[in-house]
C-alpha cells in the first residue's frame, strides 16, 4: 500500500470514527455571546394568535433587550402544517418538506423584525449568525428563522415523512454554538405538563425535570420537539431549555432572571 500524504496534527492517521477517539472531549469552548437569552417564539402557540397575542409580547420582548442580550427565534405555525400536508399528499421527501417549512419561519421572522423594529429589531439571515456579536454590540435586536439550515440534507425520521428538526430544535443548535446564557421556549401553555391539559384538565405542570426522566417517561406528545432532548444531552455550553407561557405578560423576563416559572429542562 502506498504511504499516505500525512500533514502533522494530533488526529494524523485517524478515521474519525474510531470509538475510541476522543480528541477535544471535555475542552473547552468559545463562547461566542455568553450572556445572550435565545427566545423562540413558537408559530402555532404564538403568532397564528395575532395581534392580542403577539403585540403585547413582542413589546414586553423589545423592554427586555434594552436591559437583557436577546435574539428571538421565530417558528412557524399553521401554514407549516398546512405545506407539509400538501406535501406528503404529492409525495415530496423529507428533505423537500424541510425546505418548505422552512420559508414559512422566514416569513414570521420578516414579520417579527417589523414588529421589533422600534427596539432596534434587526433580520439575520442564517448565514450570518456569527455577526451576532456585532450587532448585540450595537444594540440591535436579532431576528433569526429557527428552521434549521438542513434543507434537502435533512435526517429522515424514524417513523413518517415530517423533518425531525424544526424550530424548537434550530434554536437550541443556535444558542449551543453562540455559547448563549438560556434558551427559552415561548408557547401557548404554562409549560411541560403530564399529558396534554387541552385533552386531559387534571393533567399536571412539571415544573422541573432532567432530560433522562423526561425521555425515560416515552410520552405520547410533547410541547417541544422530542429531539430536542437527544440533542440536550450532548451539549457543551446549554444545559437547560425553559418553557413559558407567552399568553401571560412578564413569563419571559422571569425566565431571563432565571425565577421559577414554567417547566426547566436540564441535563
Amino acid at each position: 500500500m502506498n504511504a499516505r500524504h500525512e500533514i502533522e496534527s494530533h488526529l494524523k492517521g485517524e478515521t474519525l470514527v474510531r470509538k475510541g477517539l476522543k480528541r477535544g472531549a471535555g475542552a473547552a469552548t468559545l463562547r461566542l455571546v455568553p450572556d445572550l437569552n435565545v427566545v423562540k417564539i413558537g408559530g402555532h402557540g404564538i403568532i397564528d394568535y395575532g395581534r392580542e397575542v403577539v403585540l403585547p409580547l413582542l413589546e414586553e420582548i423589545g423592554e427586555l433587550s434594552r436591559e437583557n442580550q436577546l435574539m428571538v427565534v421565530t417558528g412557524g405555525g399553521v401554514r407549516v402544517r398546512h405545506i407539509l400536508d400538501i406535501g406528503i399528499d404529492l409525495g415530496m421527501p423529507t428533505g423537500v418538506l424541510a425546505e418548505l417549512a422552512g420559508k414559512i419561519s422566514e416569513q414570521n421572522a420578516e414579520i417579527v423584525t417589523l414588529l421589533l423594529s422600534r427596539w432596534g429589531g434587526s433580520r439575520v439571515k442564517t448565514g450570518d449568525l456569527l455577526d451576532l456579536p456585532t450587532m448585540l454590540h450595537l444594540k440591535l435586536l436579532p431576528v433569526i428563522h429557527g428552521t434549521p439550515p438542513y434543507g434537502l440534507y435533512e435526517h429522515p425520521p424514524e417513523t413518517g415523512l415530517i423533518p425531525p428538526h424544526r424550530t424548537d430544535t434550530g434554536a437550541l443548535l443556535m444558542a449551543e454554538v453562540l455559547g448563549a446564557k438560556s434558551c427559552i421556549l415561548v408557547k401557548n401553555v404554562d409549560g411541560l405538563f403530564t399529558e396534554d391539559p387541552r385533552v386531559n384538565p387534571k393533567a399536571e405542570l412539571i415544573e422541573e425535570i432532567t432530560v433522562d426522566e423526561l425521555i425515560k417517561m416515552d410520552m405520547e406528545d410533547m410541547v417541544l420537539e422530542r429531539k430536542m432532548l437527544y440533542l440536550l444531552r450532548d451539549m457543551a455550553n446549554v444545559k437547560e431549555i425553559r418553557i413559558v407561557n407567552g399568553h401571560k405578560r412578564g413569563t419571559v423576563g422571569m425566565a431571563i432572571r432565571k425565577e421559577k416559572v414554567g417547566t426547566l429542562i436540564r441535563v
